[in-house]
């Protein structure tokens, strides 16, 4: 008995951890890659000038990949009993094809990066930017925010977390979905958002209270 509780008590605080890392470490290479792609310049010019950055980031996002992985298996275990297997399906995948999106755009990324000076067409790093930039801000940030929805609605539906936070992700995955192509500082929110949950589980216990208990219909 005891050694289950002492199980559930650090469930929440290897969570915080794991998704303050994430936010982190994928804030700063977010970061990198935005610094190294500056508006107006020619194609295939941002990966001499930014070739540092690009190459730091690409060494980052593993890293920022193991945190995350983290962040999700530790969270989807505070469920418990309480997990709706529909939601949680739509939580899990969505985390993991938001991550290879991300691990992919890095690689496209280093490969570019890798190909300065080496003469490389640019048609060809044209192409490979676009691809990037596509991957990063067309699709990966609209998984992380199906990622956002489904976790917020199992918060919503079980009590985990208090409503102010649930109605903000809402809010901030709306804004990802709608707005996600016109910026792409605005993948930074995704993180923002993970370190804004890891303060919140640090504080609390990802348990319900006494006497609650979730409540399906309420959706």
């Amino acid at each position: 008995m005891v050694e289950h509780q002492l199980r559930r008590l650090s469930t929440p605080r290897a969570a915080a951890l794991a998704g303050v890392l994430f936010a982190l470490i994928f804030g700063a290479a977010l970061i990198l890659i935005r610094t190294a792609l500056p508006t107006g310049g020619a194609p295939g010019s941002q990966w001499v000038d930014g070739s540092r950055q690009l190459r730091t980031a690409a060494v980052l996002m593993p890293f920022a990949g193991i945190a995350f992985l983290w962040f999700i298996g530790v969270v989807r275990d505070g469920f418990g009993r309480y997990e709706d297997r529909f939601f949680a399906t739509v939580f899990f995948g969505s985390g993991l094809l938001f991550l290879g999106m991300m691990f992919v755009a890095a690689g496209v990324g280093a490969g570019l990066e890798a190909m300065t000076g080496h003469g490389a067409a640019s048609e060809a790093v044209f192409f490979g930017q676009s691809v990037l930039l596509a991957i990063s801000k067309t699709y990966a940030l609209r998984m992380a925010a199906v990622f956002m929805v489904s976790l917020a609605t199992i918060w919503l539906r079980t009590g985990l977390m208090p409503r102010p936070l649930v109605w903000g992700t809402y809010l901030v995955a709306v804004v990802l979905l709608v707005a996600a192509e016109i910026s792409m500082w605005l993948t930074l929110a995704f993180p923002a958002w993970v370190l804004v949950v890891s303060a919140l589980l640090l504080r609390r216990g990802l348990t319900l209270p006494p006497g609650a208990a979730p409540q399906p219909d309420t959706v």
